[in-house]
């Protein structure tokens, strides 16, 4: 396996288990979704037989920023599905967020709205270069979505933003939802 793969496999184990299934790895995660730095690199590394510093890399050098370091503690800094409060406050959005999907849920969002389902929020990107990438995660052709956050946020909607420049909110409601701007395959 190429040191790349190598790389991607323990990032995602590292995003599984700071996000959904602590239990997985031995880790409890506290309310604010920090568990023990020690604890979760003798998971890693037992479980890949990477190096202490090759760890460190793949959290400093992640592109999507996923994971915090705070000296002997870690953890998703966001994404969660585990009942967690990361502490962020409400902020005020940019006009337009952006809400990158596969081309074929877009009735039903369009219809329903965009739910958390099992995460504890929506995520919305700031841009729709970064809602293509996160689309493109989806298999078939893609759609980007436009949310009118300013006037969501104008009629009570809350903002956060995560430590890794992903806006938050618990729900979008369709007509917030401005028409497609672009599908592709």
């Amino acid at each position: 396996m190429s040191s790349r793969n190598l790389d991607t496999d323990v990032s995602k184990f590292m995003s599984y288990v700071l996000r959904h299934a602590p239990h997985e790895a031995g880790l409890a995660l506290d309310s604010e979704g920090w568990t023990s730095f020690a604890d979760l690199k003798a998971s890693v590394l037992g479980r890949f037989g990477i190096t202490e510093s090759d760890l460190l890399r793949i959290i400093e050098e992640n592109p999507k920023r996923r994971f915090t370091l705070d000296g002997s503690r870690i953890r998703a800094a966001q994404g969660h599905s585990v009942a967690v409060d990361i502490g962020l406050a409400p902020l005020t959005p940019p006009a337009i967020l952006y809400h990158g999907t596969s081309a074929e849920s877009v009735a039903a969002i369009v219809e329903t709205g965009l739910q958390k389902m099992a995460r504890q929020h929506v995520h919305l990107s700031a841009d729709a270069e970064t809602a293509k990438i996160v689309a493109r995660r989806r298999k078939g052709n893609i759609a980007i979505l436009k949310i009118d956050a300013k006037r969501m946020h104008s009629d009570g909607g809350q903002f956060f933003l995560s430590e890794n420049g992903v806006w938050l909110t618990n729900a979008v409601q369709p007509e917030y939802i401005l028409p497609l701007t672009e599908t592709e395959t």
